[in-house]
């Protein structure tokens, strides 16, 4: 039991640790996991055939989490321009995709009918997470409504990849008919549709009625709100993993106490989840049935990415006449394989069947390209096909997304030297996010526009966004030292990554330069910070 939770904490402070790595190469932290899991998997041989059922019920749990996270974290604001597209692309496009990879197994490796559609209903689906993680961590933002229709179908395509996956299975042990099928569809999408929107609807009236003293117990609550969001439809014969999708998007866009914080534990629970899900996948990996497996999953993978997602992809978006070739080829090309796609590949591992492929491996080799290869070429891509956009705020898509920022005053007196003196507010280049809100001009405050001149001795009161950084440790207050009264602060010696930035002279606060002198009783006030190789702190410059 000890060394079971020692290894759990290693892998966790390893997340930690790999995901500031991933954001400087550009390639998802669940690779790493991914390949940590093949190592332990190497170290225990029996580790999978002791354990497959384990990981596989792991796994399923938290799948719910993600696919409930992955509506939650859907704002629908952004969303509901492109629900229609989104829609179909989750559906109509998971099935043609699954489709066209079912024939090019039968037709071009010779596989069985059953088992090539098999293998195109788990790897059909996509996964939202590894794109916006690089996406938020780039900062890259796309033309057209892109980022929601990408985050919407990705978060939204896993049931349906689910319900393919379990159709084939029913029809590989032989024990389902044509009506039966039918009815499968029908139920699956009736009560997975219906019992999602009815715990949405009682839960919302829940947390409008109930309020709880201790934070924490609301996310007790939503944790089980997640949980059956999946099991209740799932009991009746319903898509439980449509069900929480559908109740994480409706609970997502509704406001009630303490939702910020919910979506920070979700945020996390969601990495936690993924990061179990690629290690165990690692961990059931057998290193001689991955070398027999790569070349198909080579071939599956570049038929994949380049005929029938492109194709799924068209079919279905080119009738709306509205997204051009270079923005479906985009997202075509974003549709990295995940999560859902290793538990969905458990499942027929854990299904009994004798299979003639070994759809496992093949799963876990594609995952593994995918990731490492589209995944690290994403932010090029994106803008060799011209769909970048500077002014488009990526972020926008999440519902965790403050569409009204906390704002901040200040203001700057227009000394003899300053480059603004005698120049027009039009002249500025002033940034998008920054405002003039008046100019004070001896005792006459001014509202100014694009033409007010700043004159010499003007008061300029700007409004910002409020500084935010979670590189920001603290501030520091510390008393002047005595040997150092009476100098000036550029003779100072700050400590290295720290910045003076106010001065407490008895009831005033004065704004430092480097001519002001130290006296006794001063207070510094220093802002320490941790910046990065990269970053552009005041020694930079």
């Amino acid at each position: 039991m000890s060394l079971y939770l020692f290894v759990f904490a290693i892998v966790v402070i390893l997340c930690v640790l790999l995901n500031k790595l991933s954001g400087k190469l550009g390639i998802p932290v669940l690779l790493f996991f991914l390949l940590l899991g093949v190592l332990f998997g190497i170290k225990d041989a029996e580790f999978a055939d002791r354990n497959s059922w384990l990981v596989g019920d792991i796994s399923t749990i938290a799948l719910i989490f993600i696919m409930f996270y992955g509506g939650y974290g859907t704002r629908w604001k952004s969303a509901k321009p492109i629900v229609r597209e989104a829609s179909l692309l989750a559906t109509v496009g998971v099935a043609l995709t699954a489709g066209f990879l079912g024939l090019f197994c039968h037709f071009c490796l010779k596989w069985g009918w059953i088992e090539s559609f098999l293998m195109g209903s788990v790897i059909s689906s996509t996964d939202a997470a590894s794109v916006f993680s690089i996406l938020r961590t780039r900062k890259t933002g796309l033309k057209n409504n892109t980022a929601p229709l990408i985050e919407m179908e990705s978060g939204s395509n896993d049931p349906m990849s689910y319900m393919l996956t379990t159709i084939m299975l029913s029809m590989l042990a032989g024990t389902i008919s044509a009506s039966a099928i039918v009815w499968d569809v029908v139920a699956q999408l009736l009560f997975g549709v219906g019992g999602g929107l009815a715990i949405a609807y009682t839960s919302k009236i829940f947390l409008k009625k109930f309020h709880f003293r201790n934070d924490h117990f609301d996310l007790l609550l939503f944790v089980s709100i997640a949980i059956l969001s999946y099991t209740i439809p799932s009991l009746i014969g319903g898509n439980g993993f449509l069900s929480a999708y559908i109740v994480g998007i409706f609970l997502g866009n509704t406001d009630y106490p303490g939702k910020k914080s919910l979506v920070v534990f979700f945020d996390a629970v969601t990495n936690l989840m993924q990061i179990i899900i690629f290690f165990l996948l690692g961990m059931l990996a057998v290193p001689s049935a991955l070398l027999k497996s790569l070349v198909p999953a080579v071939l599956m993978f570049i038929f994949l990415t380049l005929v029938a997602r492109p194709l799924a992809v068209g079919c279905v978006l080119a009738p709306f006449k509205k997204y051009p070739l270079n923005q479906m080829g985009l997202i075509s090309f974003v549709g990295l394989r995940g999560a859902a796609s290793i538990v969905f590949a458990i499942m027929v591992l854990n299904s009994g069947h004798a299979l003639n492929h070994d759809i496992f491996s093949i799963v876990f080799c594609i995952v593994l390209i995918s990731i490492a290869l589209q995944g690290s070429l994403i932010p090029y891509v994106a803008r060799f096909t011209h769909m970048t956009d500077s002014s488009s705020n990526v972020m926008t898509t999440f519902s965790d997304f403050e569409e009204n920022d906390d704002m901040s005053l200040g203001s700057i007196t227009i000394s003899p030297l300053s480059t603004w003196k005698n120049k027009t507010v039009r002249e500025l280049s002033l940034p998008h996010d920054c405002l003039i809100l008046m100019v004070i001009r001896g005792d006459n405050p001014i509202v100014p526009d694009g033409g007010t001149i700043l004159c010499e001795g003007d008061e300029v009161i700007l409004c910002t966004k409020a500084y935010k950084d979670k590189e920001t440790e603290n501030l520091v207050y510390k008393k002047v030292p005595e040997k150092w009264v009476g100098s000036q602060v550029k003779h100072f010696p700050n400590e290295k990554d720290s910045l003076l930035v106010l001065l407490q002279r008895g009831g005033q606060r004065i704004i430092p330069n480097g001519e002001t002198v130290l006296q006794e009783g001063d207070t510094m006030v220093t802002l320490n910070r941790t910046y990065s190789s990269k970053s552009n702190s005041p020694t930079d410059k």
